[in-house]
């Protein structure tokens, strides 16, 4: 039996580099360094309830009044246990104390930039009342789920209700999962 004629075509397969350097043309994230490798944002939020309601703010973000849980970016050389406290004491005057990591959330968020989010369950400790909160925020809120599902064209961003439902839900990581290594350099 005579095998069959087989034809191959040859085409151009781009290297990986080329499709790399083809993908960094077409992303507008700023996360991107000077060298073209994208770093996400990487974000704290803070779950707190007390009396079947979340402790939120209403910030302003782009020239509209949203609510938000309290959250911001991770500083240089912050671990991200300190930023979640740091963030919650700015925002609300809150001292807060993670007890878990209740959820890690990475998304392309509505400016086109990739945010890997850490968000913590944890206990107020203290009020300081007379703390100067963060120029951005306009108010303190204590908000049940309901209210923030009949809000949530409000709300700064949905990952607000994805963290709140998978708390309900029981999602709780030990704090030791979450360690900040000082390794030689």
């Amino acid at each position: 039996m005579k095998p069959k004629a087989v034809t191959c075509y040859k085409h151009h397969v781009p290297s990986k580099k080329m499709r790399l350097k083809e993908d960094r043309t077409n992303i507008q994230d700023s996360g991107h360094d000077n060298g073209g490798r994208w770093h996400p944002h990487v974000t704290v939020a803070c779950i707190a309830k007390r009396d079947g309601k979340y402790l939120m703010v209403r910030e302003r973000y782009r020239g509209d009044s949203v609510i938000n849980q309290p959250a911001g970016h991770v500083e240089q050389g912050e671990s991200l246990i300190e930023a979640v406290k740091r963030e919650t004491l700015e925002e609300t005057g809150w001292e807060f104390e993670p007890n878990y990591l209740s959820g890690i959330y990475q998304f392309v968020a509505g400016n086109g930039k990739t945010y890997m989010r850490f968000t913590f369950s944890g206990e107020l400790i203290a009020l300081n009342e007379n703390y100067s909160l963060d120029p951005a925020i306009e108010q303190v809120v204590w908000l049940d789920r309901s209210t923030l599902e009949n809000n949530s064209e409000h709300l700064r961003s949905q990952v607000v209700l994805k963290c709140i439902a998978d708390f309900e839900n029981g999602n709780r990581l030990p704090l030791n999962c979450v360690q900040q290594l000082d390794l030689p350099r």
